[in-house]
C-alpha cells in the first residue's frame, strides 16, 4: 500500500499539524498556492514532493513550478492542477485515475466516470468559515481510498483570518470515499 499526503492553498503557512498528519506518507502532492518556498522545503523533510504553482505563486521562486503535473504512483496516474475549472482534458479518456486540485478552499471527494476528483481544501490561513483541511490518498491493488482530514477546528473567538459575518460554522468530520 502507498499512502500519499495531499495539500493545497497553504498561502505561506505550514501548520505543525501537517507534519503529524503526514507522518509515514510515501509522497506528498501540493496542488498550488504554496505562498513561500519554505513550505515545500519543510514538506520535503517528510517525503518526496510534487508541487505545482497556483494563482498566488507569482514571485521569482515559483517560476520553476509547473501549472500542472502528471504523477505516476503505485501504478496509478494522478493529474494535479490548481483550479479544476481549468482542466483541459478528459481524465477518463486520458487514463487518469485521480485528479487533484485546490483553489476553492473547499474539501471535496467525488468520483465521476471512474475518476476520483480530490480537493484537499486549504491547509493555510482560515478563510471565512471554511475548514482547514488536507487529505490522504491510499493506493493498494485496485483500491483508491481518499480521505479528508480537518487539521484545525476554529475555537470560539479565534480570528485566524476572517470569518464571514452572520455565517455559522458547522462542524466538519473526517470523511472517507472509495
Amino acid at each position: 500500500m502507498m499512502r500519499i499526503g495531499i495539500i493545497s492553498d497553504t498561502h505561506g503557512l505550514l501548520r505543525p499539524e501537517v507534519a503529524a498528519r503526514f507522518t509515514g506518507v510515501h509522497h506528498i502532492i501540493h496542488a498550488g498556492d504554496i505562498g513561500r518556498p519554505e513550505v515545500i522545503s519543510e514538506l520535503c523533510k517528510i517525503a518526496p514532493v510534487t508541487a505545482i504553482r497556483g494563482n498566488i505563486d507569482r514571485a521569482a521562486w515559483a517560476a520553476g513550478y509547473p501549472h500542472t503535473a502528471l504523477v505516476e504512483l503505485a501504478g496509478r496516474s494522478i493529474h494535479v492542477l490548481h483550479n479544476l475549472a481549468e482542466l483541459g482534458l478528459d481524465p477518463a479518456a486520458a487514463g487518469i485515475d485521480v485528479v487533484v486540485s485546490g483553489h476553492s478552499h473547499r474539501p471535496k471527494i467525488e468520483t465521476v466516470g471512474g475518476v476520483v476528483y480530490l480537493n484537499p481544501g486549504s491547509a493555510g490561513p482560515r478563510r471565512f468559515s471554511l475548514p482547514i483541511a488536507l487529505a490522504t490518498l491510499e493506493l493498494s491493488g485496485d483500491a483508491i481510498r481518499p480521505c479528508i482530514h480537518e487539521v484545525a477546528r476554529k475555537p470560539l473567538g479565534d480570528s485566524d483570518v476572517s470569518q464571514a459575518p452572520g455565517k455559522a460554522r458547522s462542524p466538519q468530520r473526517k470523511r472517507h470515499a472509495s
